[in-house]
């Protein structure tokens, strides 16, 4: 009887689906790399161009329903060239939870890229990022629009990192192909909000502003929409997002020499 007992144990420990996995362990199935794939698409798809539209959400966490709404609805629209998520994709950083936001943004019929945000870090959110996306700061070329997405939650680190990355911006902005005529950043926190590294907010905007023509930035965090100046009237605009909960999200039509913006309340 003992014996019996002793291989119906073994049997279900090592029977895959049968065994669940401490949950922060960054065990993840499944597509990875995707800002690499993403980006590669979103280039190729919009190679000469002289218009791009793009989609832009942000702080999908625990909404489902809501971010699946979303979702659908950008699927039905065949004018959207790719997605930006400025971040918080997760509430805790559980890799599960990566995995269930994954299920949902890769029914886009479209590319998306994701900006990593600060509940993303938690635990080894990180981590996970790094598996199934890639690289914290990364950028690409959509046609003449050069786009950026920068890690800027420095609070989540203690402030022991360099974050912003300096570094990266410097080497990004001296890479610009001669096809570059302007720039978008996307990042989750931005200066003045909490979590951003404000001792180094003036610096930033002077590393922002070494980016051919930045044209405006794009956040999340704060689950409202709102345009602000965190550098004066005249300074950078930034357009910050609603959370997926209020089943909205924002359009923008980018040319070679203006923008606009929309939001999209479902």
């Amino acid at each position: 009887m003992k014996k019996i007992t002793y291989a119906l144990i073994m049997a279900l420990l090592t029977a895959c689906d049968m065994v669940e996995y401490h949950p922060y362990d960054v065990k993840i199935d499944g597509p990875t790399n995707l800002t690499r794939t993403n980006c590669a698409l979103i280039e190729q798809l919009c190679a000469g161009k002289d218009t791009l539209r793009f989609a832009h959400l942000c702080d999908t966490q625990r909404f489902y329903d809501e971010t699946e709404k979303i979702v659908n609805d950008i699927n039905h629209r065949d004018t959207i060239d790719f997605v930006i998520h400025t971040g918080d994709m997760t509430d805790f950083g559980l890799p599960k939870e990566y995995v269930w936001q994954r299920r949902i943004l890769n029914t886009l019929k479209i590319p998306y890229i994701t900006a990593i945000g600060n509940h993303d870090c938690l635990g080894t959110g990180e981590a996970a990022y790094h598996k199934m996306f890639g690289d914290d700061n990364f950028s690409l070329n959509a046609s003449f629009l050069h786009i950026v997405s920068l890690n800027t939650n420095a609070y989540e680190y203690d402030y022991s990192k360099n974050i912003p990355d300096f570094a990266f911006m410097k080497a990004d902005i001296a890479s610009l192909p001669d096809s570059v005529t302007s720039t978008i950043i996307a990042m989750h926190v931005a200066p003045g909000m909490f979590l951003f590294n404000d001792n180094v907010a003036d610096y930033f905007n002077q590393q922002c502003l070494n980016y051919r023509d930045l044209r405006f930035c794009i956040c999340g965090h704060d689950h409202r929409f709102e345009i602000f100046h965190p550098f004066g009237d005249d300074g950078t605009t930034y357009y910050q997002c609603d959370d997926a909960k209020s089943c909205s999200y924002i359009i923008y039509t980018v040319t070679r020499n203006s923008y606009t913006y929309e939001i999209v309340q479902l």
